[in-house]
């Protein structure tokens, strides 16, 4: 009994001292015992994870291999060896699809014939030595060509075929109708149009097997 009346003593005189204290000191005692409570916990805490069986040390005690079956179980390494090998995933960038590989052609699928004919100059022009004779192959008057065909130093009149072996894409097939134009380069460079290239083109267009195409290069550009 006496115990207990000490207890509410003490309580009452500390609940009395906290009352005649102003806001902002209360406020302050507030904030110091939940830090207080805090620091308890995280001890706590700190004291059960390090509450392990640890044996006392032994300057004497020798060192010796570990029993490695505890760790890896017996046959762990066999069954890793024999395990089959995913091959990699190949994937896009982040966000994109992945990465489908590109179909090969079937062997099975027929080859187109080349088309076949000459090429001749008109009256009065001339090719310079060490020109570099491009015949195209378009589906189209314009756009990039199906076929293009480099004869290195031509001389006229040429007999000429121009075939699927001579694509710019393998996978497009070669196929008609199509125009055919021959351009004599002074420089080399397909890309590049010099002053005093010459070109000329075959008359309307002409389907795979054709034969008898004649091409004049007639315009000096």
């Amino acid at each position: 009994m006496e115990l207990g009346a000490t207890r509410r003593h003490v309580r009452l005189r500390y609940r009395d001292r906290e009352m005649s204290e102003d806001p902002a000191t209360r406020r302050k005692s507030a904030a110091k015992r939940v830090r207080l409570g805090v620091v308890s916990i995280f001890a706590a805490a700190v004291l059960a994870g390090c509450d392990r069986n640890i044996e006392p040390f032994d300057p004497e005690e020798q060192p010796s291999q570990p029993d490695l079956s505890k760790i890896f179980p017996a046959g762990a390494d066999r069954a890793e060896r024999n395990a089959p090998i995913s091959p990699p995933r190949r994937m896009g960038g982040r966000g994109a699809p992945p990465v489908v590989p590109p179909i090969a052609p079937s062997p099975d699928e027929p080859v187109a014939p080349p088309i076949r004919g000459s090429i001749r100059l008109a009256d009065g022009i001339e090719v310079p030595p060490g020109a570099l004779l491009f015949l195209i192959a378009r589906t189209g008057r314009s756009g990039p060509p199906l076929a293009v065909r480099r004869i290195l130093d031509p001389s006229f009149p040429l007999d000429f075929r121009i075939g699927p072996e001579d694509r710019m894409i393998a996978s497009v097939p070669f196929q008609g109708p199509l125009r055919i134009t021959a351009r004599v380069d002074t420089d080399g460079n397909a890309t590049s149009r010099t002053p005093g290239d010459l070109q000329g083109a075959a008359m309307g267009t002409h389907d795979p097997g054709a034969t008898g195409v004649e091409v004049v290069i007639d315009e000096v550009l």
